[in-house]
């Protein structure tokens, strides 16, 4: 099992490319978190050049933020190129649960093609295993354990790591499970940040093809860049700075903040 500092170390080493179709609302702080960390984003959604981009990347993100039938063509396009050499698909499920329209995409993406990585909140993540609740909106009101027979549910049915957003973030896979506690309630006041840290288990899929241990160490990073950024921050917008900063920083001593502990 790789520690967060030998991935982080070698995505500044490696640079990888991370493909995101991605939405509009993210695109801005999605590219500059990966490029914070070394990644190198690239954030197309033209459905006539998804054949020349996905053989350049080394992990591939989909995030249906503001889907609409042109982005799932070019998703669908994208997943199955990428599956198809390997390479690595982080799948986000934002707002999940909300709509039909929404659930109906991603459990199609689930059953047609190969996914790595799930990652959404606990009320995304209980919809797509069919428990019945109720969503708000791209907002969870449970916390990330309450997801955890949902979660193993989809490990067993669609063979994947999934990830569950929260104040303590949950990773499982087969029958391990990891809590990261690292993070800060700031980091709800900043739109996206969800969305972020899909695109960060990108970039540590990309050097790591154990994507549970993968996961993990992404989710650890995004939390303690959350943890220092919010001892520089006066409120959301500051806050949004100070966390690339923090990104970018990150090193070998301040990676000792993780807060992880794995369960089989």
């Amino acid at each position: 099992m790789s520690t967060l500092f030998e991935d982080l170390s070698l995505i500044k080493a490696k640079r990888p490319i991370v493909h995101n179709i991605t939405n509009y609302v993210v695109m801005d702080l999605t590219a500059n978190a990966l490029l914070a960390i070394s990644a190198s984003p690239i954030m197309a959604h033209a459905l006539e050049e998804t054949e020349d981009i996905i053989p350049l990347a080394s992990s591939v993100v989909i995030n249906i933020g503001t889907l609409d039938n042109h982005w799932i063509a070019c998703m669908h396009q994208a997943i199955k190129i990428a599956n198809k050499l390997n390479v690595p698909v982080i799948l986000d499920p934002v707002g999940a649960g909300a709509t039909k329209f929404r659930t109906d995409t991603i459990l199609t993406f689930l059953q047609e093609n190969k996914i790595s990585v799930l990652r959404g909140n606990a009320a995304e993540i209980m919809a797509l295993a069919q428990v019945n609740i109720q969503s708000k909106g791209v907002d969870s009101q449970y916390a990330a354990e309450a997801a955890r027979d949902a979660s193993q549910f989809l490990v067993d049915q669609y063979k994947c790591v999934v990830v569950v957003s929260g104040a303590t973030d949950t990773v499982q896979a087969d029958n391990n499970i990891a809590y990261v506690k690292n993070g800060h309630a700031m980091m709800t006041n900043v739109t996206g940040m969800g969305c972020t840290a899909s695109a960060i288990v990108g970039a540590f899929c990309a050097v790591n093809s154990d994507y549970f241990t993968a996961s993990i160490n992404a989710m650890a990073a995004m939390g303690i860049a959350g943890e220092l950024a919010a001892t520089q921050s006066e409120g959301p917008g500051s806050f949004r700075m100070h966390f690339i900063d923090q990104l970018y920083l990150l090193n070998q001593e301040n990676l000792q903040r993780a807060k992880i502990e794995i369960k089989s």
